[in-house]
């Protein structure tokens, strides 16, 4: 069995997230394999996974920021806000102009409400959102803030439009497909979808399965909670109560999760800031 850590998945087109989960116990010799959000079978690129102890830290990852590259056809609503649903309406797009469209996408960045798309894994009386979808429900969710922090327009060719998104987690892309046709007037959906980055993991250490069935390579624990969380180096003293999760009179550089280090580099934990003390959001030791 390999050591605790993440690997980093670009994930193909036609894959669940449980598909790469599966394939990745295999290739672990391990069950605990977990993931930090789902990609839809559509949808390509970083799939983050924890294997042993690091699934602990995907509930923590999961908060992160994350982006996306992705092309919307305007002209065609259709049932899943995507390419693989039915389609429910069609109209033409010559009236459209690009400016029209950069106008609409631009109204979208910032602190937003956005109404998730209904084939969606959001629980509804403790069913997923999809399933209800499926059997044939009509689901409508209520909106939610997210943010988008950035939202790049690379092409308007109608009635296709290329950009990237930079976004808080919990944002649905097809959303942002469905209501920038609606706020043209012609209907669209999500045609591809491209997860260029999940907080500090991006495409560049990102890798297949088939070369991950190669070279099996994990990011040890100790070095992703380093490079996800703003690390702090602590003394033996400090290691030995973390280790058993006491609090620190200790004064935290910032807000949200931190990463504490014994001295000798090893990942004790993830603390954050209460009142006068660091105390323990989580110890994987």
């Amino acid at each position: 069995m390999v050591d605790p850590g993440l690997v980093v998945v670009d994930k193909a087109p036609g894959m669940t997230s449980h598909d790469v989960v599966a394939r990745v116990r295999r290739l672990a010799g391990t069950r605990k394999v977990g993931h930090a959000g789902t990609l839809d079978p559509m949808a390509t690129g970083v799939l983050v996974l924890g294997v042993d102890r690091a699934t602990r830290l995907l509930g923590h990852l999961m908060l992160t920021e994350k982006a996306y590259d992705a092309t919307i056809r305007l002209g065609v609503a259709t049932t899943t806000d995507d390419a693989e649903g039915e389609v429910v309406s069609t109209s033409p797009v010559d009236g459209v102009t690009e400016d029209d469209v950069r106008r609409a996408l631009a109204g979208f960045v910032g602190d937003i409400e956005q109404v998730p798309t209904a084939v969606s894994a959001i629980k509804v009386d403790g069913r997923r959102a999809y399933a209800r979808v499926r059997a044939g429900e009509d689901v409508e969710l209520p909106a939610r803030p997210v943010t988008i922090h950035e939202l790049v327009v690379h092409e308007v060719s109608l009635p296709d439009v290329r950009i990237s998104v930079r976004c808080s987690s919990g944002t649905y892309i097809r959303a942002i497909a469905r209501d920038l046709g609606a706020a043209l007037g012609v209907g669209g959906h999500l045609t591809a979808l491209r997860r260029t980055a999940v907080g500090s993991f991006d495409l560049g250490v990102a890798r297949t399965l088939e070369a991950l069935a190669e070279d099996f390579a994990v990011l040890p624990i100790a070095d992703a909670a380093r490079s996800s969380f703003v690390p702090v180096d602590l003394d033996e003293g400090q290691a030995a109560d973390v280790r058993f999760g006491r609090a620190l009179d200790l004064t935290l550089p910032g807000e949200g999760p931190h990463a504490l280090f014994a001295p000798d580099g090893a990942f004790l934990a993830l603390y954050e800031q209460r009142g006068q003390q660091a105390k323990a959001v989580a110890v994987f030791v």
